[in-house]
Formats: C-alpha cells, structure tokens, sequence
C-alpha cells in the first residue's frame, strides 16, 4: 500500500441486543408453521413477577416509529423504547429442558433474578 492509498475500515456497528443460534432457529421454525414471514419477536419488560420486572414476549408483524428493530440474518426483534433501556446488551435464547420450552433472557443489567429467570430486578 503506498502512502496516495487510504484505508477505510469497514463500519461496523454492535448490535444492542443479541438473538442466540438456538433462538434463531427457533424464531425461524415459529415463522415458518405460521406462514408469516413478516412476523417478529418483541421483548418487553413489565412491571411484576417476583423480582420487580418481568420478561415478556409476543410475535409482532409491523413495528412502531420509536421500536428498535433488530435484525438477524432474516429474523428480527423488536423492542419499545421503555423496555428498550432495560434490555440493552442482553441475549435472547431458546431453551428446552424440564420446565419446558421458552426463549429466556440473559440480561447483564439485572442485579437479581428469579428462580426461574422470568423476573429480574436491576
């Protein structure tokens, strides 16, 4: 490279949040038995549950002006802007165990959670 050159390196922009491989399949495979391809994941947080705030979700087809719309490889979360500053730098994930199958989520921001992760306090 000669010093007319210049270098530019490529833009890249975090994610505010994180959708796992397992959630994405599953996201995916929710799609698909819906024959829906405009829906998409939201996650919300409520006031309740036993640490103060609870995890919510639900499947959305349009997304609000002021929504975070995030997108993963064709599959998308959407988040309001009062949930939103809750969620940032969390992970969404899929699991499948005793208590049965549901997205979770991993969220940096909680100081406590419940016994079963569906409420956090931060």
């Amino acid at each position: 490279m000669s010093g007319a050159e210049s270098f530019e390196p490529a833009s890249f922009t975090p994610k505010p949040m994180l959708l796992s491989e397992g959630a994405q399949r599953r996201l995916r495979a929710l799609i698909a038995e819906e024959g829906n391809d405009a829906l998409k994941l939201r996650v919300y947080v409520t006031g309740g549950g036993c640490s103060g705030f609870q995890y919510g979700f639900d499947f959305a087809e349009a997304s609000g002006d002021d929504d975070t719309l995030i997108d993963f490889d064709g599959v998308s979360l959407v988040v309001d802007p009062l949930s939103y500053q809750y969620l940032v730098g969390s992970t969404v994930d899929y699991e499948e165990g005793l208590a049965g199958a549901r997205f979770v989520v991993k969220n940096p921001n909680a100081t406590s959670t419940c016994g079963c992760g569906a409420s956090f306090m931060v």
